[in-house]
Parts: structure tokens; sequence; C-alpha cells
């Protein structure tokens, strides 16, 4: 099977775990609970909201939904663009209906509110509120009509009630906390880049270095880091305001912590994988086996070759820096694996600097340790036992 094909696999499985994941995530499915709890709730009170007509009572869940985050601090500041867009666009709305008072074609002054609404969106400082400026000016200059005063103040209120609601229910009802989710997929993380670890060193041990699939997988940990980061940061997202967060300020420095070790150990990592992927195998006998794919215009260039002893050193300091690496944060084992990577790494620096001089690939070979060393180094700070 073609590492072609494999990597469509591979990415396949990986796009149904997505999938099922998060159709089975627990926070999700509260948030569309309290989601749904606090539109009922908006719509059932709006007709009692002040300064609003109750025929535009439908507005009220609009805001809930709109206004409506996994976190709170998300859902307060969304709530306040919204209501700030709403404003704006409100405005250009009755500017639009001033228009076609002094006798301007209704066509011009829809033309003229848009144009300005878009133009508005692009304040960045808006936020959710951006697209709301454009949609709000045209409902208050088509919907409104004669009653334009009336609508927009309803329409005004009434979203606003709405949000109010929805951040409210928020805070109140189950507030998210998702620091030890964030915590799961930091350690799904450093699974992930054990496992990669792992690979490259049975790649290098049974000389079956595939460059192609050493970029899949790399290309794989890029991505999964990149998702990983986005939970981080909505975990330290949900702290923020949260009575239940108040004393998980350790939970969420440790995500911190762990995450920017992670995403060193990752980043020496995909280096380590680009220069095991210019060393070749190692049989003498086969002139074919010491080419390398090249550069991207597809020429092929000479390799560079490991003897067996350095092999044997570089394939046991991956191995032993793998299993540093899938240590739990202040594991009692940690330390012995910290001196099992240190140790391993010297052995294999000792059979390189052992090689006759200049041989043949010792700059790669040279690469290659210090990424291990690099990757050992960001791991070390875990290996402390904890307080």
């Amino acid at each position: 099977m073609s590492t072609t094909t494999i990597g469509m696999r591979r990415r396949a499985a990986a796009g149904l775990r997505d999938w099922r994941d998060d159709l089975t995530n627990a926070p999700r499915f509260v948030l569309a609970l309290k989601t749904a709890a606090a539109a009922a709730l908006a719509w059932y009170l709006a007709p009692l909201v002040p300064f609003a007509a109750a025929e535009y009572s439908y507005y009220a869940p609009l805001g809930v939904l709109l206004s409506m985050y996994p976190t709170f601090i998300d859902s307060a500041r969304s709530g306040l663009q919204i209501i700030a867009g709403l404003a704006i666009g409100i405005g250009l709305g009755l500017g639009g209906l001033a228009m076609v008072s002094t006798g301007a074609p209704g066509i011009s002054a829809v033309a003229a509110v848009i144009a300005v609404g878009v133009w508005l969106g692009g304040l960045r400082s808006l936020g959710s509120g951006r697209e709301l400026v454009a949609v709000a000016g045209l409902f208050v200059l088509l919907i409104g009509g004669r009653d334009a005063d009336e609508f927009s103040m309803s329409y005004l209120v009434t979203m606003a009630f709405g949000v109010v609601v929805g951040v409210v229910v928020n805070l109140l009802a189950f507030p998210p906390l998702y620091l030890q989710r964030a915590s799961d997929r930091l350690s799904a993380l450093r699974d992930a880049v054990t496992a990669r670890l792992a690979e490259l060193a049975d790649a290098v041990e049974h000389d079956q270095i595939d460059p192609t699939a050493i970029e899949h997988a790399a290309d794989e940990l890029a991505t999964t880091v990149t998702a990983v980061a986005a939970d981080v940061r909505e975990a330290a997202a949900s702290r923020r305001g949260n009575p239940r967060g108040r004393r998980r300020h350790a939970d969420q420095q440790e995500n911190a912590d762990r995450l920017r070790a992670l995403e060193r150990i990752v980043f020496f990592t995909r280096d380590l994988a680009d220069v095991l992927a210019s060393i070749t195998p190692s049989s003498a006998d086969d002139d074919a086996a010491r080419i390398v794919r090249g550069s991207d215009t597809g020429e092929s260039q000479p390799g560079t070759a490991l003897d067996a002893t350095s092999r044997a050193s570089l394939v046991e300091a991956i191995r032993r820096t793998a299993d540093l690496v899938a240590a739990a944060p202040g594991a009692e084992d940690a330390a012995r694996r910290l001196q099992a990577a240190t140790d391993a790494l010297e052995a294999a620096t000792r059979a390189i600097d052992a090689r006759p001089h200049p041989a043949s690939g010792i700059a790669d070979d040279l690469t290659a340790v210090v990424c291990v060393r690099r990757i050992i180094e960001a791991a070390r700070p875990f290996t402390r036992p904890r307080d």
C-alpha cells in the first residue's frame, strides 16, 4: 500500500474521530440546552420589557442565540459587541429613511445603507456585531417604514434583553470550565508526539526512512498543536468571571506551561524528522539506497548514511526521549526517564565523535543529536516532583 493511500486513510480516520468527538462533546450539549432554555425564557418575558412593542418579541430569542458562547466572558463580550453593532446599524437605517423622506429613490437608500454598513463592519473592535451593522440598517429601512422609531426602539431593546438573558443564564446555569478538557487534550498531544518519536526510531532502526510518510506525520502534528492551543485558550477564557474557576489558577498555569513545552517539542520533533529524512539506509552494497529525495524541482541528490554504531545509539536516544515525553507531569519515574534519555543522548554523541573525520553525513548526525537534546530540555521542567 502506498504512503499516499496510508496518509489519506489516516486523515479520513482522523476526520471521523473529530466528527464523533464533536457530536459527543458534553460541554457542547450542555451549551445547547442552556441556549434553548435561555431563548425560551427570553421569548416568554419579552412582552414585559418596557419601551418595546410585544409584536417584536421574536427578537429576544435571536439576541440569546447570537450572544451564547461556550464561556461566560465570550458571551459578555459578544453581547456588548452585538448591541453596539445594532445601534450603529439602526442609526444607518434611520439615515436611509431620512434620505427617502427628502425624495431620494428607495433603491439609492438601500444601496447607501448596505454600502456604509458593510464598510463599518470592517471595524474589528465590533467583533460579533460587525455583520449586524448592515443587517440592522436594512431591517430598519425596509421593515420600519412609517413606524421606524417604534420599530427601532423595540428592535434594539428586545435584542439587548435577549443578550442579557443569555449572558445571565450562561453565568448562573452550570458555568463551563474547560481546564480539565484542555489538560486531557494536552495529554493526547503528548501521546501523539511520543508515537511520532517512536515511529522515527523504528524507521531509523530498520532502514525504512520514508520522507513522504515523515512529512505527513509532521503535518498532522502541526494541525493537532493548533487545535490543542485553541482548546487551552478557551479553557483559560472559561475561568474569567467564572465562580467555579477562582481557585483553579494553578491548573490554568500548568496547562499554559505544558502547551509551551509541547509546542517546542513538536517543533524540534519536526526538525528531527526533516534531518532523518535526509539519512538513507546504511547498506553499503546498495548505492540506490543512498539517494534521497531532492528539492521541489524533483531532482535527486546524494544522501548521507549512518554507520551501525551511530545508528544504534541514535535509535536508543530517540526511544528514551520518547519515553521521557510520554511521562505525565510530576510522574514518579520522570527523573529516571530523564536520566535514561540524557545517558542515551551522551552515548549517541560519543558514537558520532568516534567516527573518522571527515565522515560522510556527520553534520546530519550532529543535527539529529541537537534536535533530540532540545526535546529533552523542553521536557525537563515536567520531571520535577509536584508540590
